[in-house]
């Protein structure tokens, strides 16, 4: 399932510490911290009616990721929502946008990992666009990636960064075999999430998902266990084996940028009917109710 270019995003302008320029005309230094290394962390955020959903908790996972780092800087959540704010407004958007926020340690004096080397930082960028849910509501396909994802002890996940390179690998894995995308297990054969979002599944209406051990902590896999917990649905967080998502009854993946979106085969094998499931209906509506009556109003 391949992005296509939405003709309305051609003349954006992009917020790049505070500086508003046109897509064409946007950049960072050569000798950033992200170009150089990776060395950045990131997020998704989602617009609904003006409104961020679950904004607060974006930010701090994005400030807990750049302390984990030891950026010596990082902007204040008021700070970083004006200038989202800024963004929106230059380019009159309110609904139906995807924002990618990266910050980075900034930029180097010369080139080299060294932190010491950054006397200049952060870097904030504000990229939004207009993006519905990227996966529409078809369904999708996984197939099991040989990359693994790395534990705490090699690499923490709950560090938000910017090296995707696992993610890419998998990805590219699961474009080779003919399927959307890609299914990451942990070190020990445990599901972790796929290459873009975390997986859940639901067997005799209990629903199910992996510990965060090897996946990050996610915003929308947290609003739908508190789903489950308001709404009465029974549900586990637990350590998934493989088989175990093959012979569930449903499958689901839950991201920002693709909110909530059924599964509907797992290396070739069908999952439940190959269709959206009444367990999977159900949290699709709750989460849809949930994003029209919350978020931080940012945009009038």
């Amino acid at each position: 399932m391949l992005q296509q270019f939405d003709p309305r995003n051609r003349d954006i302008l992009v917020n790049i510490n505070g500086r508003l320029v046109h897509r064409d005309e946007a950049g960072v230094s050569p000798i950033d911290s992200a170009v150089q290394g990776g060395d950045a962390v990131w997020e998704g955020l989602r617009v609904y009616d003006g409104r961020i959903f679950r904004l607060r908790e974006h930010l701090d996972r994005l400030r807990g990721s750049a302390l984990a780092l030891a950026f010596e800087t990082i902007p204040s959540h008021a700070d970083i929502t004006e200038q989202v704010r800024r963004t929106l407004e230059a380019n009159g958007m309110r609904d139906g946008v995807h924002i990618r926020l990266t910050l980075t340690r900034g930029v180097k004096v010369t080139s080299g990992m060294d932190p010491r080397l950054n006397r200049s930082g952060p870097t904030l960028i504000v990229l939004a666009e207009h993006k519905p849910p990227v996966y529409g509501s078809g369904g999708i396909t996984l197939a099991t990636s040989s990359v693994r994802r790395f534990p705490p002890d090699c690499l923490d996940p709950k560090i938000h960064h910017c090296n995707l390179i696992q993610s890419i690998l998998a990805k590219i894995e699961a474009t080779n075999a003919g399927a959307d995308d890609a299914l990451m297990l942990d070190v020990r054969g445990f599901v972790a999430e796929t290459n873009a979002t975390h997986v859940f599944i639901a067997a005799g209406g209990k629903v199910e998902t992996s510990r965060t051990v090897a996946c990050p902590e996610g915003i929308t896999r947290a609003a739908v266990l508190d789903l489950c917990r308001e709404n009465g649905i029974e549900h586990e967080v637990r350590d998934i084996s493989l088989m175990e998502v093959y012979r569930a009854d449903e499958a689901f993946c839950t991201g920002t940028m693709g909110e909530i979106v059924p599964v509907m085969k797992v290396d070739g094998r069908t999952i439940g009917r190959g269709e959206a499931g009444p367990v999977t209906r159900r949290i699709q509506g709750l989460f849809r109710e949930l994003t029209e009556r919350e978020g931080e109003r940012v945009v009038a």
